[in-house]
């Protein structure tokens, strides 16, 4: 048995123990108050891409929450893509198919630009062209259908600041939607934009250094609005990759304070 401390005499606290890092006693310690736990950091093409965000600081937990451009724009700008690429079409097919065989073409710039009325059963460059229905329809629609789906998902993970995304993204899925609508009611795109220029005869000639058999022209593919908002969407999300900044680095932890001695 110890002998009971002296009258008036008072015993020392014993030291108490420092808090378990991400324990509710941590975090009510924190001169900044509740706090919500730092999570392991993201790959950082995961942050530029926006499929992830960096950790930040421990913010309180009465912060206010982040502000995310909202899905009204999001609506507004693929609708006016698609639009645009369903009118366009519709003129084309209608105005261009009634021009004479001699003739079928709307010249708009000589030698480089014209109107020609072409039906794409492929994709891009020609691509899957020969190949059956049975095969190309179903490939096609599952690769617009996941597109569809990891624009909007891509979308919502966006924060206020992103502005090459924020408009890139709707111009990819307007246009995506307006070649959908397209497989889906003719089982072929319409196309009828027709560029040619000395720049695409030079490309063509460097490809085939590399790619023997390569063909060489001076002819743009046949294109159409659908593609031009794809070629700017995408454009838009190379911007926001290449330029974004990088988010403030959390703080280091602090050293974990030695345990008291026994």
């Amino acid at each position: 048995m110890s002998d009971p401390a002296p009258p008036g005499h008072a015993t020392a606290p014993e030291a108490a123990s420092p808090p378990a890092l991400g324990s509710p006693a941590a975090a009510s310690a924190s001169p900044l108050g509740p706090t919500l736990p730092v999570m392991a950091a993201a790959p950082s093409w995961l942050v530029r891409l926006g499929l992830a965000s960096r950790p930040a600081p421990a913010l309180p937990l009465d912060a206010p929450p982040v502000e995310r451009p909202t899905f009204f724009f999001f609506g507004v700008v693929s609708a006016i893509s698609l639009l645009a690429d369903v009118c366009t079409k519709a003129w084309a097919e209608v105005v261009l198919s009634k021009r004479p065989f001699s003739d079928p073409s709307i010249v708009l710039i000589e030698k480089h630009l014209t109107l020609t009325l072409a039906y794409n059963k492929g994709g891009a460059w020609g691509l899957l062209q020969d190949a059956s229905e049975a095969v190309r329809r179903p490939f096609f629609f599952a690769v617009s259908v996941l597109a569809v789906l990891f624009i909007v998902s891509l979308y919502s993970k966006l924060v206020r600041g992103q502005h090459a995304l924020t408009w890139g993204l709707p111009f990819v899925l307007g246009g995506a939607l307006g070649n959908l609508s397209d497989r889906v009611v003719r089982s072929s795109v319409i196309d009828f934009i027709d560029y040619r220029a000395d720049w695409v005869l030079a490309m063509n000639r460097g490809i085939a250094k590399a790619w023997p058999g390569w063909g060489l022209t001076d002819h743009w593919p046949t294109f159409n609005v659908a593609d031009i908002c794809i070629c700017i969407g995408v454009g838009l999300m190379a911007v926001d990759m290449f330029t974004s900044r990088r988010g403030p680095e959390p703080p280091p932890e602090p050293p974990a304070a030695p345990a008291p001695p026994a």
